[in-house]
């Protein structure tokens, strides 16, 4: 059950539980550094990281949300896998927009690998549709571009 479970801004305390949850659903890439990802976003007033906790402060889940003045993006959706198919990702987007909507964001975007049929499912059950656009990429050290 998710009731007893808190939606809340990350805190210290909760970065390596926070990186080993984004390990266990699979969210992170060699190229980038979780705990990184996870400064940044905090450092930044454009930014937010929330966090789905358990009373005992057990992380069930994440969302990392931000802007940069025109749109909002969500990234590291994250569900522990225990707990999936129970609506807490549902919750955790919905916490999302309401951030992004405060900030005056009139629009939340998303990026998906094309090979995730899953999570495509996901976003689209919950009303996200795909928009036709191109995206580009530049790594700016120089390395060439991957996946």
């Amino acid at each position: 059950m998710t009731d007893d479970i808190t939606i809340r801004p990350v805190i210290d305390k909760d970065q390596r539980a926070l990186v080993d949850l984004w390990l266990a659903c699979e969210l992170t890439r060699p190229w980038n550094d979780p705990l990184d990802d996870i400064t940044r976003a905090r450092a930044s007033a454009e930014a937010e990281i929330l966090v789905a906790a358990a009373a005992d402060g057990a992380l069930a889940g994440s969302v990392m949300v931000g802007h940069e003045g025109h749109r909002a993006w969500m990234y590291y959706l994250a569900v522990s896998p225990a707990l999936q198919g129970r609506g807490l990702g549902k919750r955790l987007v919905r916490a999302a927009e309401v951030w992004a909507a405060a900030c005056g964001m009139p629009k939340m975007h998303l990026l998906i690998r094309p090979e995730n049929d899953r999570v495509r499912a996901f976003y689209e059950s919950i009303g996200y549709g795909e928009q036709k656009r191109v995206m580009m990429a530049r790594w700016l050290d120089g390395r060439p571009l991957g996946d």
